[in-house]
């Protein structure tokens, strides 16, 4: 009998959250910013020490908010990797506004720091820092060009709930910050995402962005007599059956971290012949970053060995996957983004990178390390 399939991801449940989605629907508002939103909305502020947070539909969705909030628009610019998610750059290609890609670096495939500041020009509104893998970018840096040429700094912070930069969570070191709660992430409600707001002058207006343009947040908290269409906006927030389910996560949120952080080291450790022999690389955790254990990636030699090695183990049960195809080099990116320098890290190390399956109750792993030893 052959073996069973290892999937790349397995959704965790708490064991909560159909008793919080029950508990939903006798509360009777299955629609949005009810009982369980709330709950989600303190634990974000308490976790964070933010002055609000706000759950969106999907991260997408909070990126999008992110974008209007920075009142970008035609001609203006923002600063950000190409090796990322679409999301991170359509949120701003659809106010008008042209992504700008700048390389990353080697060891943490964050955007390169040191790059930045040459790319700032009069139409740079906006720098997004994505936290790949949930390791932060070298945020200090970042922060005092964003102050030096008055600039927001917002962090792309999908992957990113629960790791830490300087002993402080990622999504608190930007004046707004966005997070995913997607099935693949550490902490999930299927799709789902928040908005982070660490400077008050947005909270007002994320709120009516939020509410479809209107002032309704003011009216459901009594400090208007009606509401009414005051400016744009969309339908952002999630229904409460998401906020039930991923208030059970959130409870969870350390214990997860933990138990994923215990897999992502037996995956290093195990590794050690194989980066000794130089076959492959281990990701690269900077002293002052505490990661979440969000993904487990190795990069290899050259991409040819990529493509064997991924179909070897697609060819045995093994679901591992490469990650983004640099954006700069997709159809819509050549059409509305820029390129500012060469883009030698992102074109190499993404051709290089297999992300292996992690998810808590994975008990494969020593079968997964068994086929990359056949195959390398």
């Amino acid at each position: 009998m052959s073996e069973l399939p290892i999937p790349f991801n397995k959704p965790f449940l708490t064991g909560n959250e159909a008793k919080y989605i029950a508990q939903a629907h006798r509360l009777a508002q299955l629609a949005g910013d009810g009982y369980f939103t709330e709950k989600c909305h303190l634990w974000l502020e308490q976790y964070f020490n933010c002055p609000k947070a706000l759950l969106t539909h999907s991260c997408t969705a909070a990126l999008e908010m992110a974008a209007l909030l920075a009142e970008v628009g035609q001609g203006d610019e923002v600063i950000m990797p190409s090796f990322t998610f679409v999301s991170t750059a359509n949120a701003f290609v659809l106010r008008g506004a042209t992504p700008v890609f700048i390389d990353i670096r080697k060891d943490t495939m964050n955007l390169d720091e040191n790059l930045v500041e040459d790319a700032i020009t009069p139409r740079t509104k906006a720098i997004v820092a994505v936290h790949y893998a949930g390791v932060g970018c070298e945020m200090k840096k970042l922060a005092d060009l964003a102050e030096k040429h008055n600039i927001l700094l917002i962090e792309d912070a999908a992957q990113a709930l629960g790791a830490f930069y300087d002993d402080r969570p990622l999504g608190t070191l930007g004046h707004l910050a966005t997070f995913s709660f997607h099935e693949t992430k550490n902490i999930i409600s299927g799709e789902g995402g928040a908005l982070v707001i660490n400077d008050e002058r947005f909270i007002e207006r994320a709120e009516i962005l939020r509410e479809k343009g209107t002032n309704r947040t003011k009216f459901r908290r009594a400090e208007i007599d009606k509401y009414s269409w005051v400016d744009i906006g969309s339908s952002f927030l999630p229904g409460e059956i998401i906020a039930a389910f991923l208030y059970a996560q959130l409870e969870q949120a350390e214990s997860i971290t933990k138990e994923r952080l215990v897999l992502w080291n037996q995956y290093h450790e195990a590794l050690d012949d194989l980066v000794n022999a130089g076959k492959l690389r281990r990701p690269i955790v900077p002293g002052n970053c505490k990661h979440n254990a969000h993904l487990y990636y190795i990069l290899l030699n050259s991409s040819k060995i990529r493509e064997g090695v991924l179909k070897k183990l697609q060819s045995t049960g093994i679901n591992a996957v490469f990650h983004y195809v640099p954006l700069h080099s997709s159809p819509a990116g050549e059409k509305y983004c820029r390129v500012h320098g060469a883009m030698k890290n992102t074109e190499t190390l993404s051709g290089r990178l297999i992300r292996l399956p992690l998810w808590i109750g994975l008990d494969s792993q020593q079968r997964i390390l068994e086929g990359l030893e056949s195959v390398l």
